[in-house]
């Protein structure tokens, strides 16, 4: 599903409640989710200080040269996985207070359960549906 405003007319519609912009970090190496989810990030909520990683060590170096405020993160990346990506980030002080949330199809019983012990600080179960990825999103965004 492509979420596409072409006037702005049509992005107020999209719009629910503002949110304040927040610096944000997708690490992902899917081409449809990464379209997904920047559509709804910088369109329906109008983010637009958003990078993508495709990979764990471009995960990494992202973090490190961006600050993001919070990030999304796969679990399963090539080269390194999302679980060390996370344990590394949350082992530095920088990022101990950066929400990191995993986004995965990860949804097997005991899996949010790991995706917390790795240093996740929530966990979204995908396929990606609009409205429940706003009302996830919406708390992390709002808080400051």
């Amino acid at each position: 599903m492509e979420l596409i405003a072409t006037t702005k007319q049509e992005k107020s519609v999209l719009e629910f409640d503002r949110v304040p912009t927040r610096r944000i970090l997708i690490v992902e190496d899917e081409e449809a989710n990464i379209a997904v989810v920047c559509n709804i990030l910088e369109i329906m909520l109008d983010q637009d200080d958003v990078y993508v990683a495709r990979d764990g060590h471009e995960g990494i170096k992202l973090a490190y040269e961006h600050d993001p405020e919070i990030i999304l993160m796969d679990l399963s990346l090539p080269k390194l996985d999302g679980w060390e990506v996370a344990r590394s980030l949350k082992s530095n002080p920088r990022f101990k207070k950066v929400p990191i949330l995993a986004l995965t199809a990860h949804a097997m019983v005991g899996d949010r359960e790991k995706a917390l012990e790795a240093g996740c600080d929530d966990y979204y179960a995908k396929p990606i549906e609009v409205d429940e990825f706003i009302h996830f999103m919406r708390p992390y965004l709002a808080a400051g």
